[in-house]
């Protein structure tokens, strides 16, 4: 009896150390077996909350930045890891693939959006397990370039009662001085390189000031097309010399009426002192 009692512990021994193994191996197998980190919702809505959509698609092709569809497949990860967390060094680094970006996509760098690295991880997971933002935004309506240029110079109210674009930027050709320096020249902004682009940006516009203001008065997407077109015309690649040539006659124009008031002020003062100076004088001579 003690025989078979033993026996049977044995058994249950070897049985129950089989299924620990069995149970350790399948484990194993589901980890090494395990596909790539799957979108996070972290990820996402950072990829949101950074205005990375602004600029970026994924799967929707190019806006004024690469569409980022497969950018983990294509670059390297730790390089990918350097560039999110500090673009600005790795540009003043020299660093070849930036260097390319950079002239690329007309010379815009991209911002460095105070990321922590384990933030970057989530964002790296999200545009390596199949994100998709589809396309590359709404499709506008035919603009009108000359109601565009009305509302950019205020001469037109825009319907949410947002500021005018001119208050805050410039622009080749328009004017004497342009506009605003708040905001960068839109010339050769590569904001306004695609309609896309466009809508995409000032539908949920990524800088601090931007997003402010337009949070509460968004334009609409008729003016928005209207923008566009007259923006999309308005582009060059450098300010016209005419435009330069009224600068530099304003400014003599300037100089000069400053020196005419200048000159009358203190020509009513030296006449205040000089033409008593000048009786006292004859009035001498006169004695004489």
């Amino acid at each position: 009896m003690k025989v078979n009692g033993r026996r049977n512990s044995k058994n249950v021994f070897l049985g129950l150390t089989l299924a620990f193994l069995l149970a350790f191996l399948a484990t194993a197998a589901r980890v090494v077996f395990a596909k790539p980190p799957a979108q996070t919702p972290d990820g996402e809505a950072l990829f949101k909350e950074k205005g990375c959509n602004a600029c970026h698609t994924i799967g929707g092709g190019d806006l004024v930045g690469p569409d980022l569809q497969g950018v983990t497949e294509r670059q390297d990860q730790a390089w990918l890891k350097q560039w999110i967390l500090a673009p600005d060094q790795a540009l003043a680094s020299g660093d070849p693939i930036a260097t390319e970006l950079f002239k690329k996509y007309n010379s815009i760098p991209m911002p460095n959006l105070g990321l922590t690295p384990d933030q970057v991880d989530s964002l790296l997971a999200y545009l390596g397990g199949g994100a998709t933002t589809g396309g590359a935004g709404a499709e506008l309506p035919v603009g009108d370039a000359t109601s565009g240029k009305a509302y950019f110079v205020g001469d037109k109210r825009l319907e949410n009662g947002g500021p005018h674009c001119i208050s805050c930027h410039s622009i080749a050709g328009l004017g004497s001085l342009g506009g605003g320096n708040l905001g960068p020249d839109l010339t050769t902004s590569g904001f306004v390189k695609s309609s896309a682009a466009f809508a995409s940006f000032m539908s949920a516009p990524s800088t601090q000031t931007m997003g402010s203001i337009w949070a509460n008065t968004p334009l609409t997407p008729q003016e928005q097309a209207d923008l566009y077109a007259f923006l999309s015309k308005a582009s060059v690649t450098q300010r016209e010399p005419s435009a330069l040539l009224q600068i530099a006659l304003l400014a003599i124009a300037g100089a000069a009426v400053l020196i005419a008031l200048e000159h009358l002020y203190w020509r009513k003062r030296l006449m205040g002192v000089r033409k008593p100076m000048i009786e006292r004088s004859r009035a001498i001579q006169a004695k004489k």
